[in-house]
């Protein structure tokens, strides 16, 4: 079965890169692009892991981050923070939150695919 990944990210040119390689891999890629529709679309969606910027547009990641973990149905899913914000209280934050990865941009195609992939045998991966 194909794997799911959301991408919750607020820039355009990112959204598009982050579908293209993670397609390419094989995954099947949805985005959203603004904070206060994340969570409706992540129920909806239900993504094997999710990629969530810090700063959105109206809910910030770290508000997410939070109400994910905290929900019973949604805890499980994996999420790989990726933000332009990399000061080390941020990091703290977020794996404090309960995010199982931290990559900060700019980054390297490689380095997001590598983690997507890690996250998803690790967390996902019951065989």
């Amino acid at each position: 079965m194909t794997k799911r990944v959301l991408i919750a990210e607020d820039e355009p040119h990112l959204v598009e890169s982050l579908s293209f390689i993670l397609e390419r891999c094989g995954y099947e890629v949805a985005a959203v692009t603004d904070g206060k529709d994340v969570f409706d679309r992540v129920v909806s969606y239900r993504p094997d892991v999710i990629v969530l910027d810090i700063m959105l547009p109206n809910r910030n990641g770290f508000e997410l981050l939070k109400q994910f973990k905290s929900d019973n149905e949604l805890t499980s899913i994996p999420i790989l923070m990726l933000t332009a914000k990399g000061q080390e209280q941020d990091r703290a934050t977020a794996l404090s939150l309960g995010a199982e990865a931290f990559i900060t941009k700019p980054f390297s195609n490689r380095d997001v695919v590598s983690c997507v992939d890690g996250l998803l045998k690790r967390y996902t991966d019951k065989s």
